[in-house]
């Protein structure tokens, strides 16, 4: 098992604190946001860890990680930077993690555990999380349905209610070869301009009509960092 953490974004909604280096290179609890997600993987087993690079590339070199680079970071978005790694994603199965989220190993072992070819991990108790993060909890959230067998029915939509959200996909996952399959395919058949636009949640969204999605709750400690108060939040929370 390999992991495969994207960190190619400059993290504009963090205003100053990401002026001067990438948003997962920022502390949380004396450790950054960077050392966190290493020492879950490591805590797993997994050794074997890419860094996909883009904003201030020079700041996260000296960590062990194999370099992918994406040379466009500033005009496409978090699968485009994905695609850079697809030679990883290719030979085996590979946990992918955005960079500005934090977790407990819990989560990870979750994951290695599934025998799907894309699994997702999501809060089923995302909305007292989503309340602490925003006035109007809806402003940020995405929907997210289960099917009767808890596979994924959607996903990455705007949604109207908080009935439509079952839980908060939190930007971890992981995908076999036969899945990142399917994430190449959907790309083939759309123009470049799509492929550089498209969100992850998009793209799982999509992809859902041709191949199952595995779903994993898990109920532990996370966050993601998007916001000065995204951060000020997390560092009163145990």
């Amino acid at each position: 098992m390999r992991a495969i953490i994207l960190a190619a974004g400059c993290g504009t909604r963090l205003k100053h604190l990401s002026e001067d280096r990438p948003k997962c290179l920022l502390e949380l609890h004396g450790k950054t946001l960077l050392n966190r997600q290493l020492e879950a993987l490591r805590e797993s087993d997994i050794y074997d860890i890419s860094i996909v690079t883009g904003y201030k590339r020079e700041m996260l070199s000296g960590y062990g990680l194999k370099e992918f680079h994406n040379p466009r970071w500033a005009e496409t978005n978090m699968v485009s930077s994905l695609v850079c790694a697809s030679k990883w994603l290719e030979d085996e199965s590979c946990i992918v993690t955005y960079s500005d989220i934090f977790y407990s190993s819990e989560a990870i072992k979750l994951l290695i555990k599934s025998d799907a070819d894309i699994a997702v991990t999501y809060d089923p108790n995302w909305l007292k999380l989503w309340k602490n993060r925003f006035d109007d909890p809806l402003l940020d959230a995405e929907t997210f349905r289960l099917n009767k067998d808890g596979t994924l029915a959607e996903i990455g939509n705007k949604p109207k209610t908080v009935e439509e959200i079952e839980g908060q996909y939190m930007g971890l996952l992981r995908f076999t070869p036969k899945g990142w399959g399917a994430v190449v395919t959907l790309r083939d058949n759309i123009s470049r301009k799509q492929c550089d636009q498209m969100h992850m949640t998009e793209t799982l969204g999509a992809i859902i009509h041709t191949n199952k999605i595995s779903t994993i709750p898990y109920y532990g400690l996370w966050g993601e960092i998007d916001t000065i108060k995204d951060l000020e939040f997390a560092k009163e929370s145990k």
